[in-house]
């Protein structure tokens, strides 16, 4: 049932490819608006990338989270989701799980743009922060995919779902990019495994919380 979901939510992106545009011609601006703020005799890339990276990913991957179930919105196709002969477990799974792949699909252009302009050396890195970037999109759309469900019955869900949300990014947010910086300065993942741990924590965390309170947060 989850694939389901999912399925119906990418068929219908990939229809439309109107939030996943603007999402990936958010993140590349972004990274060009810091890259020509950036004072090169200051700040070493090394240093400046991994904040560009996690931060451009966050703020790009709201714009997909907010979607999630405005598009369930017309014709009331949230209620018929609901009534749907399935765990409304399920359907927060299914949703995660799009809302994973769109993530995913960003963070697929904001490296490499990130790598582009910032001359990084991800050539014996980039599986290692292709698995964190899987890592750290987990717990966000996890808190992402529940407040979406929250503030999209609200008028103001474009600015109630970031005041949410975005709190709840921090505890993912800050490891990875602890992590992306020492795996970009060629330290040893030994420094790095404190800050691992902490990240695969909170993504168990949140798994585990959103599903249960999902049906909650979408009861009338």
């Amino acid at each position: 049932a989850a694939l389901l979901v999912a399925r119906k939510d990418l068929a219908i992106e990939l229809r439309t490819r109107s939030a996943l545009f603007s999402a990936t011609a958010f993140a590349t601006l972004a990274v060009v608006i810091f890259y020509f703020a950036w004072d090169q005799t200051a700040v070493a890339p090394v240093d400046l990338a991994p904040g560009v990276l996690w931060v451009v990913f966050t703020f790009s991957g709201l714009l997909g989270l907010n979607r999630s179930f405005a598009i369930e919105q017309a014709d009331r196709a949230m209620d018929a989701l609901m009534a749907a002969p399935v765990d409304r477990e399920a359907v927060f799974l299914g949703k995660a799980l799009g809302n994973l792949v769109f993530v995913l699909l960003v963070q697929a252009v904001a490296i490499p743009a990130v790598a582009l302009f910032y001359n990084l050396p991800l050539g014996g890195v980039w599986p290692a922060l292709a698995a964190l970037a899987v890592a750290a999109s987990v717990g966000l759309v996890c808190v992402g995919t529940v407040f979406s469900a929250m503030a999209t019955h609200t008028r103001l869900a474009e600015l109630l779902l970031p005041m949410l949300a975005l709190p709840f990014f921090v505890p993912v947010v800050m490891p990875a990019a602890q992590v992306t910086a020492r795996l970009l300065q060629g330290r040893p993942m030994e420094e790095a495994w404190v800050w691992l741990r902490l990240l695969l924590a909170f993504d168990l965390v949140f798994l585990v919380a959103c599903t249960l309170a999902f049906p909650y947060v979408v009861e009338d």
